[in-house]
């Protein structure tokens, strides 16, 4: 994580997992030419989740088109996407023995469709092999097209998650190439679209706290998305993964992530929220409360 993590609250430490079950998750992933966005993003809970096992898929490569300034993820030409990997992910996922798959990507601003058609494989794919698993995808803004979100419904996944972030004040300085209303147009559209087919797909989102927000910001962000049609939303605690990331402007306490839940629910939303809360983080976990 951060340079400044034996620094960090102890609340904000996940001492759960041990190196030795990383580095056997990695090396299976590596036989397959495969990512994670736990790896990439360097998330708090890798360790945790890798021992469960429990991966986010990060498909069509390990490079970013944008430059998101809290995200860890390489920035570059993402290159050609390998058309063999919904297969690789769909088997990775049946040799690890997962009932629950994340799948996420880089955004790919340089596709047509910002690469729905490849997540709609993928979804299809794991399908095919596992049958009676749950899939979520955790999908890039698709640069607002409504006909990239329907590509992806139509595979069936039974999440779609789009994380709006940070509240829209901060995004010139945090996510200078993306847009609030864009990724709230894009939740929106989910929503609409499954309530037409009747599919019952989850729409999910996630925001980070600790960087310059206050209470009245999330609250509003947490209004947006009730009226987008959202369903659930996850908040954690922003931790600067590199020297280069934006740095935590502070470190909000354990007791306000019980404030922001209430908040939530208040609104209608389903809310997750604690110090090392992620958007993937027990995902299958996070689907089960909120289908009970």
């Amino acid at each position: 994580m951060s340079s400044d993590r034996e620094r960090l609250p102890d609340f904000l430490r996940n001492p759960r997992g041990t190196r030795e079950e990383i580095r056997e998750l990695k090396v299976r992933l590596r036989k397959s030419r495969l990512h994670t966005v736990c790896e990439s993003a360097r998330c708090p809970n890798m360790a945790e989740c890798f021992s469960r096992p429990a991966a986010a898929f990060m498909i069509m490569g390990h490079l970013c088109a944008r430059g998101c300034r809290f995200c860890a993820v390489e920035t570059g030409s993402p290159g050609v996407v390998d058309p063999r990997e919904p297969e690789e992910v769909a088997r990775a996922a049946h040799d690890l023995g997962l009932k629950y798959v994340v799948v996420t990507s880089v955004t790919r601003d340089d596709l047509a469709d910002g690469g729905a058609g490849h997540f709609a494989e993928v979804i299809r794919a794991v399908g095919k092999r596992l049958p009676d698993s749950r899939v979520e995808v955790l999908t890039p803004d698709f640069q607002g097209k409504t006909a990239s979100v329907r590509t992806v419904l139509e595979a069936g996944p039974d999440v779609f998650n789009h994380n709006v972030e940070t509240a829209p004040r901060l995004y010139p300085a945090v996510r200078p190439r993306a847009d609030y209303r864009r990724s709230l147009a894009v939740l929106a559209a989910a929503s609409s679209l499954a309530g037409e087919d009747g599919s019952g797909v989850v729409v999910k989102s996630g925001m980070m706290v600790g960087l310059g927000e206050d209470k009245e910001e999330v609250i509003q962000v947490m209004m947006d998305l009730a009226e987008a049609g959202c369903e659930v939303l996850t908040i954690g605690q922003y931790l600067q993964p590199t020297r280069n990331s934006i740095k935590p402007e502070r470190y909000w306490l354990p007791e306000e992530y019980d404030e922001m839940r209430e908040w939530g629910e208040r609104l209608g939303l389903t809310v997750f929220a604690g110090p090392l809360v992620r958007s993937s983080y027990m995902a299958d976990r996070v689907f089960a409360k909120t289908t009970e």
